[in-house]
């Protein structure tokens, strides 16, 4: 009864510090796999367990798509930015001056 009633504090959600503004929400606990994690990912050895050849090429494919992931990610966001700053100098090439907007000569 009493580890019922005992108060547990609220356990906070937040963006791991190296995380952009704008991307995935994920709670602080979860980093996302690497390439290199997947592919050197171990697992214990049963009597009737799987196939490590089958498992460790599943695990490299894996990572393979992982790592595909990963640089498509990099290249939409430099194509993002570079499409950002095209804006902003359009944007402002567009803007009227101040002088235009003082009614000044």
């Amino acid at each position: 009864m009493r580890n019922l009633l005992r108060i547990r504090p609220k356990r906070r959600n937040a963006r791991p510090p190296d995380s952009a503004p704008g991307a995935a929400y994920r709670s602080a606990s979860y980093l996302p796999l690497r390439p290199w994690q997947v592919r050197g990912r171990r697992f214990a050895t049963r009597r009737r367990g799987l196939d490590p050849v089958e498992v460790a090429a599943f695990l490299d494919r894996v990572a393979g798509d992982l790592a595909a992931a990963y640089a498509e990610v990099a290249r939409s966001r430099e194509e993002t930015a570079r499409i950002k700053g095209a804006l902003r100098e359009w944007q402002s090439r567009q803007a009227p001056s101040m002088r235009d907007l003082a009614g000044r000569p």
